[in-house]
């Protein structure tokens, strides 16, 4: 993992509210000249500090407003559970995030879906199909308080 200077965490938060943001106004921004400020992108990119830039898409415009978070406890912990388990739950289009949990679930998944009726189609032919899984509990998400994938750098 590559390290960063405080150069370099000016351009990740600019970059992280506005990734579509042209190389010399990103330059004007934190004071660099437009050459050092690509330099700079090249390597933190290099470096995998910067993975990728993605659209962030408004999950309510495309018709999928509903967010449920589902606790997973699985059957066992053994490696070959783990493993098929997570292999499989990456295959799910409607599964946003899967983490591997400490407490009583063994993980939490973010989900989406149009309407509970969706989440209930998803929940049978998907989640409840996954391999290992002993027992689900799912929350939903009665309204979005805030929400960023802004880091603090």
């Amino acid at each position: 993992m590559g390290s960063y200077d405080d150069t370099d965490a000016r351009i990740l938060r600019v970059l992280q509210k506005s990734g579509r943001m042209s190389n010399a106004d990103l330059s004007e921004k934190v004071n660099l000249s437009a050459s050092a400020c690509h330099r700079r992108v090249q390597r933190l990119e290099k470096d995998g500090i910067i993975r990728d830039y993605v659209a962030m898409v408004d999950a309510r415009k495309v018709g999928r407003p509903t967010t449920v978070f589902v606790e997973i406890t699985l059957s066992g912990q053994a490696d070959e559970v783990l493993d098929a388990f997570e292999r499989e739950v990456a295959k799910i289009p409607d599964v946003l995030e899967c983490h591997l949990m400490a407490g009583t679930a063994d993980y939490l998944l973010k989900v989406v879906a149009e309407d509970t009726e969706d989440f209930a189609a998803i929940h049978r032919r998907s989640l409840a199909r996954l391999p290992g899984v002993a027992q689900m509990q799912s929350s939903f998400a009665l309204r979005t308080v805030f929400k960023t994938t802004a880091l603090p750098v």
